[in-house]
């Protein structure tokens, strides 16, 4: 592959061979669409996250920017909104009561439960007095809470209703640095006896506000390098790494997306609506949020039910749909089933216009000229499953599968675009509009990210090869973290000579876009001495029809690879139907034959795939419970737990080796 052949791309630096032990490392690129080099123009008094709500402020007063829906006689109407003005006032107050709490400038506030107005307020009023905002993830466990408030020293957290008894149970702990606690709305008479028990104090959301009293004061300066947030990571193994993110992080992630959003003439603007339902303790959700209120947007919260997501999209109409692939996983199948639910006239309908729109777009027609009259005969059902504006949608958070991305470009006439990023580089990658030679792929770099490829050597990874250069995707410029807090030894592990050593394993396209396609650390050997890059194989695997999601494992005592697939249930179920096979779904899942048509469907794809013959699975488990947070199975962003799914079907692995023997 000629470097100069990637169009998206321009190169920085040129390719390094390995020397005193370091691996061989590829160019150094940018994305092409940059030309402002590693750091975005700096924008007047643009310098910290504090800014980006004061500007926007400013310019935008009356302007509705968070909304929630109204509750009356317990059903949900409409949303009902503050303006950037209202909201503020009340961090304004927030801040002075912060104060009044003996909490100022670099101290530590924890914020915990699901995304709310009252969640990004106690953000903002940790941005205003330049207080470390310490988010709690709404899915994490006591123990990993009273880690992260320990291990943090967290002083005041601002903690949602119902979570209040899950801050209970960390203590006496926590409450060594702990002394302040902030429901968002009521406190329970017994949950404040036992807070004050334990020598701290708790108040209302309504009590809080009061707490300041009147009095004006003025703001701390903020620095750029100064820290905003400390961001722990769900990691699969061990305990959460806190992850530090500067101001500089923040304001050049934004910078960057309102670059390539220009670039793209996909301008955000005041006018847009966002659904907040993906946590604002991740930083996907953070990142993209911060956007929104950079150019004076609006965002509307869910309720904080899955089952009722879809309804409150409809009664909020957004613009921009973020979502992590499981999300899009369960649209893509549900689509499916309507239109296989629809009758023949129907499906043949819909098989004609879903072929000639993607035929079209494959050719380079942009998704709205593709197929106009379809769209209105056909996709607009589709669009008003979305509310009917949303005109973008992002995905990120882990790799979505091609034929999801491909179907959602055609039938949501939206763009689709895959993001990529870590905690510890807020975001490094987005696909580009109607460009459909990038599906399957993470896009391009953005504005003033540096990327290059290393070499893995033990995983045959070159990063360097004149065909397909492949390795270690490495990030460098203004997003980096600072560091894992009280933990340099982790730092210097994946920080090198500025470098951060994503553990991801990634492939230039031809174009300048970056395919994921293995994983550094999730690579095992097989007793014939075969290795093993399980997350590639997996991703492969989860193409195959009728499997929602799958687990591969193999180890050097064994020669051959077993799985355990979690089957999509309608998809199983009509096949057992028209197979001959009854019970309900536990005992489908249980049944040979549907075990022998499962691994005979992954077999297939993997053939197709070309993958080798030691990579075909030899033997399957169908477990009709997905793999969830509540076994520990997945992180709070659905990455596999490897170790705690082993242990978890330990018994049933070791049948399935015994059953081969």
């Amino acid at each position: 592959m000629v470097a100069g052949s990637m169009k998206h791309l321009v190169e920085v630096e040129p390719a390094k061979e390995a020397a005193g032990g370091a691996p061989s490392a590829g160019p150094t690129y940018r994305c092409a669409a940059a030309d402002n080099g590693a750091s975005p123009p700096a924008l007047p008094g643009l310098d910290s996250c504090w800014d980006i709500f004061r500007l926007s402020v400013e310019k935008y007063p009356d302007n509705n920017m968070l909304g929630r829906r109204e509750i009356v006689d317990g059903k949900a109407g409409s949303y009902t909104w503050l303006t950037y003005k209202q909201v503020y006032d009340t961090v304004l107050k927030v801040g002075a009561a912060i104060r009044s709490c003996g909490v100022a400038k670099g101290g530590r506030c924890g914020i915990y439960g699901a995304n709310s107005p009252e969640w990004v307020i106690s953000m903002q009023a940790c941005n205003a007095l330049g207080i470390y905002c310490v988010p709690l993830y709404d899915t994490l466990g006591a123990g990993a809470v009273e880690f992260v408030l320990c291990h943090a020293e967290v002083q005041i957290a601002f903690v949602e209703e119902k979570k209040i008894g899950e801050m209970v149970k960390t203590f006496p702990n926590a409450t060594k640095y702990l002394k302040t606690i902030v429901s968002f709305g009521k406190v329970d008479l017994g949950h404040k006896e036992k807070v004050e028990q334990n020598g701290l104090s708790i108040y209302s959301w309504e009590e809080f506000l009061q707490l300041g009293g009147e009095e004006k004061f003025e703001l701390p300066p903020k620095e750029k390098d100064g820290i905003c947030t400390i961001m722990y990571t769900s990691g699969t193994t061990g305990d959460p790494k806190g992850v530090l993110i500067s101001n500089k992080s923040i304001v050049t992630i934004v910078s960057a997306i309102y670059e390539f959003l220009s670039n793209s003439n996909e301008q955000l603007h005041e006018d847009d609506v966002y659904i907040s339902y993906l946590p604002l303790a991740h930083i996907f959700d953070r990142v993209l949020e911060e956007v929104f209120i950079h150019h004076g947007a609006s965002i509307g919260f869910w309720r904080g039910d899955v089952k009722l997501l879809v309804e409150d999209i409809g009664e909020l109409k957004p613009t921009i749909f973020c979502a992590v692939p499981r999300v899009l996983g369960r649209i893509y199948g549900g689509l499916q089933d309507k239109i296989t639910a629809g009758g023949f006239l129907k499906k043949t309908l819909f098989n004609v216009a879903y072929k000639y729109k993607l035929g079209n777009m494959l050719k380079g027609s942009k998704h709205e000229e593709a197929a106009a009259v379809f769209d209105k005969l056909v996709f607009t059902k589709v669009k008003w499953g979305l509310g009917g504006r949303v005109r973008l949608i992002i995905s990120g958070g882990a790799p979505l599968s091609r034929h999801v991305e491909e179907y959602l470009r055609v039938v949501t006439c939206s763009h689709v675009l895959q993001a990529y990023g870590l905690t510890e580089t807020c975001g490094s990658f987005i696909s580009l509009p109607n460009n459909m030679s990038m599906l399957g792929t993470v896009g391009p770099p953005l504005p003033h990210v540096e990327v290059r490829l290393e070499s893995v050597p033990e995983m045959g990874y070159d990063a360097v090869s004149s065909e397909t250069p492949r390795g270690e995707i490495c990030i460098k410029g203004d997003t980096l973290f600072l560091g894992y807090y009280k933990r340099e030894d982790l730092t210097n592990e994946v920080l090198v000579d500025g470098w951060f050593h994503t553990g991801d394993i990634g492939e230039w396209q031809f174009d300048g876009s970056m395919k994921i396609i293995d994983r550094k650390k999730n690579i095992f050997k097989l007793s014939q001495g075969e290795y093993v890059a399980v997350e590639n194989i997996e991703n492969i695997f989860g193409q195959t029809p009728g499997v929602d999601s799958i687990w591969v494992y193999g180890n050097s005592f064994e020669s051959s690879l077993v799985t355990v697939v979690n089957p999509n249930k309608q998809a199983l179920e009509h096949w057992a139907q028209t197979n001959g096979v009854t019970g309900d779904f536990a005992t489908i899942c249980e049944d040979p034959k549907v075990k022998e048509f499962i691994l005979r469907e992954l077999t297939k794809t993997g053939k197709e795939n070309k993958l080798k013959g030691f990579e075909l699975v030899r033997a399957v488990h169908l477990d009709p419970a997905p793999f969830d947070k509540d076994r520990d199975l997945i992180t709070p962003t659905y990455k596999k737990k490897r170790p705690q799914l082993l242990k978890h079907y330990q018994s049933i692995i070791d049948g399935m080796y015994k059953s081969m023997k």
